[in-house]
């Protein structure tokens, strides 16, 4: 089993076909209150156990996906289903990267299905703020990292870029793994996302013209959540219900969860947002509307663009440009 670095977990994320989200639950008993997607204590959780096995079976049957990342939602609320999505995809050869806010660090001693758990994943991603450290303090949290790895886990920090951050990662990683921690574990900062809860906490950005736009990679990584929905992408609005309709679809069972990432595959528009710069995007005529307004990032353009082929009516010659720009990918 590879030990996959951030680097590494980014180049797949952006190589079509290579990665995909199992979006494990809706439950989290940590409940901060800028949750991008929204979970709580009492969330939804699988109560399908037969379709998540067809799910996590279809996912470990696509050749080309190398690796999969489960989240929430925390995946560690959902044992039944995360022991049985980690051994199926771990049989399979899939490296799994476990996203965690550490909340089940509780003691010293590791539960022995979440070490289970952890010895059959690649990489875990530990995430913490300002807002996590009021149910999971720096001490709950370190043995979180301690037990990840022991476990032979590669860990990963994911902080908000917020004043300290980079200080509070750094002394967490040299108190547990000593001074050499760059060579088992690093850090990240991510921008807050204004989402779920955390639209009512976040100000939004300023708008952006087309032109500073940048494409999107990560069209090419799509999301299953547990209850059947298939997105086209991770924008955590989108999993949650959010967005255009031609972003989803729901699936019943394995054979419907290959076709959905077969047709997200190979779908002209999300190949054509990840490849194609947006302000060559909008010459094309059904978007030529689109060139005037601004957005607060390529996410919004993105949604304007899947709106505006659904209600073009002219498909053939929509498909055929899009075809010729995203030719490229």
């Amino acid at each position: 089993m590879r030990r996959l670095r951030l680097a590494d977990i980014e180049r797949l994320r952006r190589t079509r076909g290579r990665t995909v989200l199992l979006y494990l639950t809706d439950r989290c008993p940590v409940g901060c209150a800028h949750c991008s997607v929204a979970a709580l204590p009492d969330g939804p959780r699988v109560t399908d156990h037969g379709l998540l096995a067809e799910i996590v079976a279809a996912i470990g049957a696509e050749p080309g996906i190398e690796a999969v990342a489960i989240s929430g939602g925390e995946p560690f609320a959902e044992r039944r289903g995360l022991v049985l999505a980690v051994d199926a995809l771990a049989e399979a050869g899939k490296d799994v990267v476990l996203f965690s806010s550490g909340y089940w660090a509780s003691g010293t001693r590791c539960p022995g299905w979440v070490t289970r758990v952890l010895e059959r994943s690649s990489t875990v991603i530990l995430s913490t703020d300002g807002f996590h450290r009021a149910a999971i303090d720096r001490r709950r949290f370190s043995r979180a990292v301690a037990h990840a790895a022991r476990a032979r886990c590669h860990v990963i920090l994911q902080l908000l870029d917020e004043p300290g951050a980079p200080e509070f990662a750094r002394g967490v990683l040299r108190d547990v793994l000593g001074d050499d921690w760059a060579r088992r574990a690093e850090f990240t900062l991510i921008t807050p996302l204004r989402a779920g809860r955390g639209s009512g906490v976040f100000a939004i950005g300023r708008h952006h013209d087309v032109a500073e736009l940048g494409t999107c990679p990560l069209t090419a990584s799509p999301t299953i959540r547990y209850d059947g929905v298939v997105t086209g992408c991770c924008n955590e609005s989108v999993i949650t219900g959010g967005g255009p309709r031609g972003l989803r679809r729901r699936v019943a069972g394995a054979a419907d969860v290959r076709a959905a990432l077969a047709r997200f595959r190979d779908d002209p528009l999300l190949r054509a947002v990840g490849s194609v710069p947006p302000d060559s995007l909008v010459r094309l005529p059904v978007f030529a509307g689109l060139a005037r307004s601004r957005y607060p990032d390529i996410c919004g353009l993105c949604w304007r663009m899947h709106e505006a082929v659904e209600d073009d009516g002219d498909g053939a010659r929509l498909l055929s440009a899009l075809m010729s720009q995203a030719g490229r990918t």
